[in-house]
């Protein structure tokens, strides 16, 4: 489970409803790794595991997805919310299934990102069954160092 970094941010206007959406967010993904299959209310999806980092220059999200395709994912950013959906198809068997630990099925992981995102140069990479999203960050968000004079 991904957890907000909180970050202190001048002239940021404080919005409470979307504090309400983050925590319903979370209690989402508890309560559906708590539950084996959500309890009958996510209706099947699933979330994979995810590392959300930040960089200097770029926000990178790493997705586990093993045996997905890239074909069977669908990534989308609107309003500084990442989501990455998709379906892993079960297998044809051909023996008897005696143990069965693996998910199959609708999967969804979504997260929320800051505002200080260049929607526009994000890139996707499929490889070795890890999904790696970079968000870069807009010109005015990215570090400055500043030189000091005598």
């Amino acid at each position: 489970m991904t957890l907000p970094v909180r970050r202190e941010q001048t002239g940021a206007v404080w919005d409470p409803f979307r504090e309400f959406h983050d925590l319903y967010e979370r209690m989402g993904q508890l309560w559906q790794s708590a539950v084996p299959g959500g309890g009958g209310l996510m209706a099947g999806t699933w979330a994979p595991l995810a590392d959300l980092e930040e960089t200097d220059d770029a926000y990178v999200v790493e997705v586990d997805l093993p045996g997905v395709k890239k074909e069977d994912i669908t990534i989308e950013l609107n309003a500084g919310e990442l989501s990455v959906h998709g379906e892993l198809k079960e297998k044809e068997r051909t023996g008897v299934l005696r143990s069965r630990t693996r998910r199959t099925g609708q999967f969804d992981y979504r997260v929320m990102l800051p505002q200080d995102t260049d929607e526009e140069g994000v890139t996707a990479e499929l490889s070795e069954g890890v999904l790696t999203v970079k968000i870069p960050k807009a010109e005015k968000a990215k570090p400055r160092r500043i030189e000091i004079t005598s």
